[in-house]
């Protein structure tokens, strides 16, 4: 076995996943520790070593990567996400580069290139883009729709929730969510337009129990989708060792026969 397979052998253990796991873990707790005062000057100097130490086993992570990859490692989008979110960690520590400072908890991120687990959910979410995005639309539709008629009705009585087009969506936005609908913004609406609910219930109706609900709908769908389509691949990899196998053993078997008739 060469160099660069060992390489890539060690880099594809599971054991070495775990550990970078573990690394991902401490680092993100250690960054979290620098927002605490207390901590920092308690223990800032260790919380400071562990940073760097996890940067430089991610630097090494990555170097040996790329040495058993190659080209190939570029191929792979979560290789190049790992390099970015590294890279940017390298940055230097200037004044002007505060805000590359701030943005280091996105090795947290990493979290999601190396569980196996997170990696099907960001799978299924890009997958549901194209799905997601219909439903967009149709929520925006519906959110125009509903505030020209809300700024018609209730604007003059209501100006600072229903005033001008932006305020409406705005209202309505907090209506969606359900926060302080009723009692903040509906009940009084309610005091000078009685029939008033007759405009906001169905508006949460579609929006929050139906158009909402179809994005959970898309998402899972197109999860379950990456996940059946994965196991696919991981079956023709098997039954393609297996094929592999069956050629070794029949070979095996003409060469003994061979011996044999010799």
């Amino acid at each position: 076995m060469t160099l660069r397979e060992r390489v890539r052998a060690l880099v594809e253990a599971n054991g070495f996943e775990r550990f970078i796991i573990t690394i991902i873990v401490i680092n993100a707790i250690g960054l979290g520790l620098e927002t605490s005062p207390t901590v920092m000057d308690a223990a800032g100097s260790v919380v400071s070593w562990l940073d760097k130490i996890a940067l430089t086993i991610f630097v090494i992570e990555l170097a040996l990567k790329l040495f058993a990859y190659r080209l190939a490692f570029f191929k792979n989008g979560w290789n190049i996400f790992d390099l970015a979110i590294v890279s940017a960690a390298l940055m230097p520590a200037g004044e002007q580069f505060s805000v590359l400072r701030a943005l280091r908890i996105l090795r947290a991120l990493r979290l999601v290139s190396v569980v196996p687990s997170m990696r099907k959910v960001i799978v299924g979410l890009f997958r549901a883009i194209p799905s997601i995005g219909t439903v967009i639309v149709m929520l925006l539709l519906l959110f125009y729709i509903s505030a020209v008629m809300a700024t018609k009705l209730f604007g003059q009585a209501f100006p600072e929730w229903f005033g001008n087009l932006g305020a409406s969506l705005y209202s309505l936005f907090q209506i969606m969510t359900l926060e302080s609908w009723s009692m903040g913004i509906v009940r009084p609406v309610m005091e000078e337009f009685p029939y008033a609910w007759a405009f906001f219930v169905p508006f949460i109706l579609l929006t929050s129990f139906i158009v909402l609900n179809l994005f959970i709908g898309v998402i899972v769908n197109a999860m379950a989708e990456a996940t059946g389509e994965e196991a696919h691949s991981e079956r023709e990899e098997i039954l393609h060792q297996l094929q592999g196998l069956r050629e070794d053993v029949a070979a095996l078997r003409r060469e003994q026969a061979a011996q044999h008739g010799d």
